[in-house]
This record gives C-alpha cells, sequence and structure tokens, in this order.
C-alpha cells in the first residue's frame, strides 16, 4: 500500500527560498590568510563579539564567514558551544544585512558570547553589520562626501 500524495512532496514539489535580500550562499573562510586578511580590514565591535569585514574585491558576489573562538573563552566545549552561537547568528542575519563580495570573522568574547541571550546576539550582528556598509554603495567602496 502506498501512502497518499500530499501537497508538497515528491518530484514535483520546490525547494524552499530563503527570505533574503542577498540570494546566496554563505561559504566559509578556512585558511590563516583569508582570516589574516579579513582582521587587517573593518573591525565592528559588538557587545557580545567583534566583526571583522573585508571586501574581497575580486568580482565574486559570494558571502564568506569565518568563526574564531580563542583559549581565553575556555576549555574546548565552551570554545566550541560559542561558535555553534556564533554560526546561528550568521546563518540568521546575514542573508538579508550580508554585501554581496565581502568576507565576516565573528569572534567570541570571554564569556559574553556564551552567556548572552540569543535575541541580544542577533541584535549585536545586524547593528555590526549597519555600521560596517555605513556609506558604502552597492561595490564596497566608500561613497565620497562632498562639502
Amino acid at each position: 500500500m502506498t501512502p497518499p500524495k500530499e501537497p508538497g512532496q515528491g518530484i514535483a514539489a520546490e525547494a524552499p527560498v530563503p527570505p533574503s535580500a542577498v540570494s546566496l550562499c554563505l561559504g566559509t573562510l578556512r585558511t590563516r590568510p583569508e582570516f589574516l586578511r579579513a582582521a587587517s580590514a573593518r573591525r565592528q565591535g559588538a557587545g557580545s563579539f567583534l566583526v571583522q569585514a573585508r571586501y574581497r574585491n575580486d568580482g565574486t558576489p559570494g558571502v564568506q564567514v569565518g568563526f574564531t573562538a580563542s583559549k581565553k573563552i575556555g576549555n574546548a566545549v565552551a570554545r566550541n558551544r560559542a561558535k555553534r552561537r556564533l554560526r546561528e547568528v550568521a546563518r540568521a542575519v546575514l542573508p538579508t544585512l550580508a554585501q554581496p563580495g565581502w568576507d565576516y570573522v565573528l569572534v567570541a568574547r570571554p564569556g559574553v558570547t556564551i552567556e548572552r541571550p540569543y535575541a541580544d546576539l542577533l541584535t549585536d550582528l545586524q547593528t555590526a553589520l549597519r555600521q560596517i556598509h555605513r556609506g558604502q554603495t552597492d561595490r564596497g567602496q566608500t561613497e565620497s562626501v562632498q562639502a
């Protein structure tokens, strides 16, 4: 006996499209030079973590994100928990506020990243991204202010 077909299942089902202003995948920064290039660019402190961002200027529209938690955060369990929380915040916020062609690194802060409520983490990242991209054009260059 075969189960009845429900709408939205099977071969004809459409893949859900995330509601995002930027329709692109989040890539992951993996190598040390990628992290160092992001660290040498813009920095914006948030209440519970630090955001480092840089415009790649290589013509690719993808967004890449990396996560860092040093031993100051605590033992391996605490560092992994901090990075898991940062990953979830990035998944929730970056598809709507990230700009194409940018790399972002979220750096955990001791104590605060693990203990802060999730809603506050979301607000922190949203605020930090708005500060980083204030005065930006679509290509990541700063607008010249004319007096």
